[in-house]
């Protein structure tokens, strides 16, 4: 599956590697892409990674997760 989170507080680069180490350390996440622009993250995931399990992990580095989409 691939979901979307939109993320409010990331600033520069460091944030980027902040968020993608965070996700990729979910288990059964097989892929993250950080955009600083669009201030999004963009995550392929085995079926059992729930989106408050995505959402927790951007969260407790002090990011807001405004929405997670799903995204085919």
């Amino acid at each position: 599956m691939k979901k979307e989170l939109l993320i409010e507080g990331m600033s520069c680069q460091h944030c980027v590697e902040h968020v993608e180490s965070a996700l990729k350390q979910v288990a059964g996440v097989r892929s993250v892409m950080v955009d600083l622009t669009r201030k999004k993250a963009t995550v392929e995931a085995d079926e059992t990674v729930s989106a408050d399990q995505l959402k927790n992990a951007v969260e407790d580095l002090g990011y807001d997760v405004t929405a997670v989409q799903d995204n085919a």
